[in-house]
């Protein structure tokens, strides 16, 4: 009977260890299957890893000479600062936060000249940089190149009207009120024709200031003539536009 039992016993679990041995290959191939395609996707990552790396490092790397000489800055090392910047725009010259930063630093320690290169330096490879343009036409004026200046703040007022204003405010510094006058009037006739009301409201008072204060510089406003021509430019003149 012992025999018999045992047989039986063997003879289940034979059975069992028979019907197993398929289910267990199964998931055992479909495993190996899923590591060799794990496998290939990590290859293919960690290639996409190396090739992005260089520049992603280099990005990283001049962010943080940015913030570096920020910091900088703010406890008055400027040589440091300076240097950090400078280095920064050796990894990534189209860095604006490289440029700009380097430049106001510089106006900051009262070195228009290198201020004014910096900025024309970073125009040269970001043209289209706006706050690089008006900076670079302050560091001109400032230099006493005020025809230059103006160019730079005319290809700005392309895109923005308003910036005229700055011409505007150089003349009157420079004592140039006539020139300022007229200045104002372009910009009152630009924003008039922009619907931009509160710049218009602004040139017009501006206008009226000038107009009294140039009075005696003013052929426009108060003509010597007693010509037609000469009496409506004074007409316009005195109206703002």
């Amino acid at each position: 009977m012992r025999n018999s039992a045992t047989a039986a016993t063997l003879g289940k679990a034979t059975r069992f260890d028979d019907r197993a041995a398929p289910g267990v290959a199964a998931p055992a191939v479909r495993t190996l299957g899923m590591r060799a395609r794990l496998a290939r996707g990590l290859i293919g990552a960690v290639g996409a890893i190396v090739l992005l790396s260089p520049s992603v490092a280099r990005a990283s790397s001049v962010d943080a000479l940015v913030e570096s000489a920020k910091r900088a800055e703010a406890v008055h090392e400027e040589d440091i600062a300076a240097r950090r910047y400078t280095e920064a725009l050796a990894l990534d010259g189209t860095s604006v936060e490289g440029w700009m930063g380097l430049g106001a630093l510089r106006e900051r320690q009262g070195d228009l000249r290198e201020a004014e290169r910096v900025y024309a330096a970073c125009l040269s490879r970001l043209p289209g940089h706006i706050p690089a343009r008006l900076a670079h036409g302050e560091a001109l004026h400032g230099l006493g190149r005020t025809a230059d200046a103006i160019a730079e703040i005319e290809l700005v007022a392309r895109v923005d009207a308003r910036e005229r204003r700055r011409i505007a405010t150089w003349y009157a510094d420079d004592g140039l009120y006539p020139a300022a006058l007229a200045t104002w009037r372009t910009v009152l006739t630009r924003a008039l024709d922009d619907g931009d009301t509160a710049t218009a409201s602004e040139a017009r008072a501006m206008v009226r200031a000038f107009v009294l204060f140039a009075k005696p510089l003013d052929p426009a406003a108060f003509p010597s003539s007693t010509s037609h021509t000469r009496r409506s430019l004074s007409r316009i003149a005195k109206t703002g536009g």
